[in-house]
């Protein structure tokens, strides 16, 4: 059972209520995270738009890559759940997404981002002088490994959300084929 409390839908505000009807429009449902946060209208709209703009910042793939690096290592199932089920559907491999988890991935671009990504939470930011030549050495740019740490972040705060309520998991994973 979650710890928190998410407000009965006559209780939400028509801002509220317009933020996750935004929601439904791009799960096809609201997620628990969602409405839980309904009850602090204020974080609702801040991890809404945090999550509006950090989808701007590198691909979908390199996007999740980071998220479930950092989820698997702060030990946020919900967040995991998440980040699996959207990349399955992005097109990310079973096997990527186990990799992803650990901080790697097929691509070595992306394993890089991971690893840097890790790093961040574990170090709370002090950057190994290895770590900053790692990922330079991918081919990142100081523009781009600025937008892992921010994507890095973002996950964080999500994982610290959902790891604060013990969210119930309402996360459908989609069907993969077999390839």
């Amino acid at each position: 059972m979650s710890r928190l409390t998410a407000p009965a839908p006559a209780e939400l505000t028509a801002d509220v209520q317009s933020s996750l009807d935004q929601v439904q429009a791009q799960f096809g449902f609201v997620p628990n995270m969602f409405a839980t946060l309904a009850a602090s209208p204020g974080v609702l709209d801040f991890v809404m738009t945090a999550q509006a703009k950090g989808n701007r910042l590198l691909d979908a793939k390199t996007r999740h890559t980071i998220a479930l690096a950092v989820s698997d290592a702060d030990g946020c199932d919900y967040c995991l759940a998440i980040h699996t089920a959207g990349s399955l559907q992005g097109g990310m491999t079973p096997e990527d997404i186990d990799l992803s988890k650990a901080g790697g991935s097929v691509d070595p671009k992306r394993a890089a981002a991971a690893r840097l990504a890790r790093e961040v939470i574990a170090t709370r930011g002090h950057i190994s002088d290895a770590g900053l030549a790692d990922i330079r050495s991918a081919g990142y740019a100081d523009a781009q490994i600025l937008a892992i740490v921010t994507l890095a972040v973002r996950a964080l705060l999500t994982n610290y959300l959902n790891n604060l309520n013990q969210t119930i998991i309402d996360i459908p994973v989609p069907a993969v084929e077999a390839g």
